[in-house]
């Protein structure tokens, strides 16, 4: 009998040990899934804050058309993709490297960027034109809103950033209208599109997006 009790009482302490250690085990898991949870949420953070001051950075320069500076956002591999509205058209929007934007800042020849929306007609315009028309436009360094990876304004084109540039992230800088008789179709948007190489942001695209026909 006595030979059976401690049979017993060891059996139950090896339970309650094993059911101690299970418990802890869990505890251990959650804490290092909240830790996980955490850490993510500090990395979103921290990458949208290096996101918006380089947005920052580049759109002060295209302001003061620093072009030669803003050259060096462009991707060094990939280059730069111009879109004039929301729709990224990649037959017929101009890309360019790094070296062909820089020598097409001082020649400054006319280049076909893309079509005019609603005639189709050729968008065709100098480098600094171009840049004034459909990139920066308004005063996008002060915007209404802006945003991380998400799409503020939209009009009544196809919008096909995020299936064009995959695993890439992105900036938009809004104004919902100027003139109060337009009732919001004066809309004007500026996304710049990113992708990481060597541990930096550089620039694959800017999409200017307005209201189009």
């Amino acid at each position: 009998m006595a030979c059976n009790e401690k049979s017993k009482k060891e059996s139950n302490v090896e339970v309650t040990t094993r059911d101690s250690i299970r418990s802890a085990d869990r505890k251990t898991d959650s804490l290092l899934k909240i830790k996980n949870f955490q850490d993510s949420i500090q990395l979103v953070k921290r990458k949208d804050s290096i996101l918006l001051q380089t947005t920052q950075n580049i759109l002060t320069l295209l302001k003061n058309k620093n072009y030669l500076a803003f050259a060096n956002y462009i991707h060094p591999v990939e280059g730069i993709r111009f879109s004039p509205y929301g729709f990224v058209d990649t037959a017929h929007d101009m890309k360019l490297s790094k070296q062909k934007f820089i020598n097409q800042v001082s020649e400054q020849d006319m280049v076909i960027w893309g079509k005019f929306d609603g005639t189709g007609d050729p968008i065709q315009m100098t480098l600094n034109n171009y840049m004034q028309r459909f990139v920066y436009d308004v005063d996008f360094v002060k915007p209404e809103k802006r945003s991380v990876n998400e799409i503020i304004g939209s009009g009544n084109s196809l919008n096909n950033l995020e299936l064009v540039y995959r695993n890439c992230d992105f900036t938009e800088s809004n104004f919902s209208g100027f003139d109060k008789k337009y009732a919001g179709m004066d809309w004007r948007s500026l996304r710049l599109v990113f992708k990481v190489r060597d541990r930096k942001f550089f620039l694959v695209g800017i999409v200017h997006d307005e209201w189009t026909i």
